[in-house]
């Protein structure tokens, strides 16, 4: 038999044999009562997981009883601070796979980096684990439409990191829009300005000990290893990460999406660059995108989103203490995120302290709206922009008090950010990068979720797999 037989049949072996361990750990799936304890694992531990443990922590009912992550430094580290905080010692895990395999695991919540979201989150749903997923749920359009299909196949719960659906301000600005207060809404557009420094250019070196690189790697291809291949700059490079449109920006596309109340676009536009910086970044500091929705039965309408990685103006005083004023404390837009507990420290991103522009503006017949980073809005009426209904209202962790509520009560159409709203949104950041990377206008059929003859959009919006971390054609 030649090395490539031997190769194949290897694969085909580790495959049979994790479908099988997957398809036992869904049918031994523990039924919870009301009064039993949900045993959680945390999976991806470096940055925004561990706001995942603090978010739990408090959530009567919740043991965080597992911690997983490919790098074994993160692991101590995040074990001494568990100890710190009176969190009873979790047991570790390294390799998801064998997390997944333990029958007492009732829940993940998944923070890995972005290559990994969809593969972690159809896995777990095929071992029957209910799921927490950050955003973007998918790395690729095509492993998200998978990811939602696992979710309904399984019937396990899936909450999308879409912080923003929990919060009370932004559900009644939605819920004044969606009742008429800005008439024809017909244009959104979300600002991601948010001050991002150079990450300067990184040498090959040796994997750092503790770290399972291969492991790390997945579905990516396995390149040698570098700084800005790794901890947090991945985002910033197309094999692992989707640009800060699909890092911070996700949030602001979602919120555009719900206010507009559309779903799938059917032209898109992209256009900008990697301005200002030499370095190992590959996605753009700059974009501009054009969304255009247009159904038989409704009004055209438009979505506008912009990127801005370095200095920039504010836009109708969003990122301001005049926007949110003192209730919130008064601090820049990026302040708002560490203290609101959306985001981590460390997601924040470099240059964070600098004050940056998150948000989201909407137009109608009657006047318009703006949303400052999730936890504020402002309404401004008639011709005159006369002062409406406004609020700040801080987040705190009840998207996550949200999650728990639905895993217990199995009640699916209560969360308040199902998968399929997630992949609906991440679906436009994958199309609006796809636009920027051909450098051409993507035609899109919204109803058959397809691109209109475009074979090279087609394949990009899919992506490639190294084996055996391959998202299944059928799940």
């Amino acid at each position: 038999m030649s090395d490539e037989n031997v190769e194949k049949t290897g694969r085909r072996s580790f495959l049979k044999a994790a479908a099988a361990s997957l398809a036992t750990a869904a049918s031994a799936r523990r039924v919870l009562g009301a009064n039993d304890r949900v045993r959680i694992a945390v999976v991806g531990l470096r940055g925004r997981g561990w706001d995942h443990v603090q978010e739990l922590r408090p959530i009567e009912g919740v043991d965080i009883a597992y911690f997983c992550d490919v790098d074994e430094n993160v692991l101590r580290k995040r074990l001494a601070d568990a100890e710190k905080l009176g969190i009873p010692k979790p047991q570790t895990y390294v390799d998801i796979r064998k997390l997944l395999e333990d029958k007492n695991v009732d829940a993940v919540s998944i923070a890995t980096p972005n290559h990994w979201h969809s593969l972690c989150g159809i896995w777990a749903a095929q071992a029957g684990k209910d799921i927490y997923i950050e955003k973007p749920c998918s790395h690729n359009w095509w492993e998200g439409r998978q990811l939602v299909k696992a979710i309904d196949k399984y019937k396990v719960i899936c909450q999308h990191g879409s912080q923003c659906r929990s919060s009370a301000a932004i559900v009644e600005a939605m819920n004044h829009m969606h009742s008429g207060l800005l008439g024809d809404v017909y244009m959104a557009r979300g600002l991601c300005y948010k001050w991002r420094d150079t990450i300067g250019h990184a040498g090959e070196e040796p994997v750092p000990a503790g770290v399972h690189y291969d492991l790390w790697t997945g579905p990516a291809p396995l390149k040698p290893f570098t700084k800005n291949r790794f901890h947090y700059n991945w985002h910033w490079i197309w094999d692992t990460g989707n640009g800060d449109l699909g890092n911070q920006g996700i949030h602001e596309v979602d919120l555009a999406r719900w206010g507009l109340g559309v779903k799938l676009p059917n032209k898109i536009t992209s256009l900008g660059g990697h301005f200002l910086f030499d370095d190992d970044q590959q996605t753009p500091n700059v974009l501009t995108v054009a969304y255009e929705f247009r159904s038989p039965n409704d009004k055209t309408k438009f979505m506008n989103f912009e990127v801005r990685g370095w200095m920039t103006n504010h836009e109708a005083a969003i990122g301001t203490r005049e926007f949110s004023g003192e209730e919130s404390g008064g601090v820049p837009a990026a302040g708002l995120d560490a203290a609101a507990g959306h985001k981590s420290k460390a997601d924040l991103g470099p240059a964070s302290g600098k004050p940056s522009t998150i948000g989201n503006l909407y137009y109608g017949s009657k006047g318009y709206l703006a949303i400052d980073n999730y936890n504020a809005y402002k309404s401004f009426l008639g011709a005159s922009a006369e002062p409406g209904p406004a609020r700040v209202a801080p987040l705190k962790n009840e998207h996550f008090v949200n999650f728990i509520e639905c895993v217990r009560s199995r009640e699916a159409g209560n969360l308040h950010a199902p998968i399929l709203e997630g992949y609906l949104s991440t679906t436009l950041v994958h199309l609006a990068n796809a636009s920027f990377r051909l450098g051409r206008t993507i035609n899109f059929d919204p109803e058959t979720e397809s691109v209109i003859n475009d074979s090279e959009a087609t394949e990009l919006l899919k992506g490639t797999y190294r084996a055996p971390f391959i998202v299944p054609e059928n799940v």
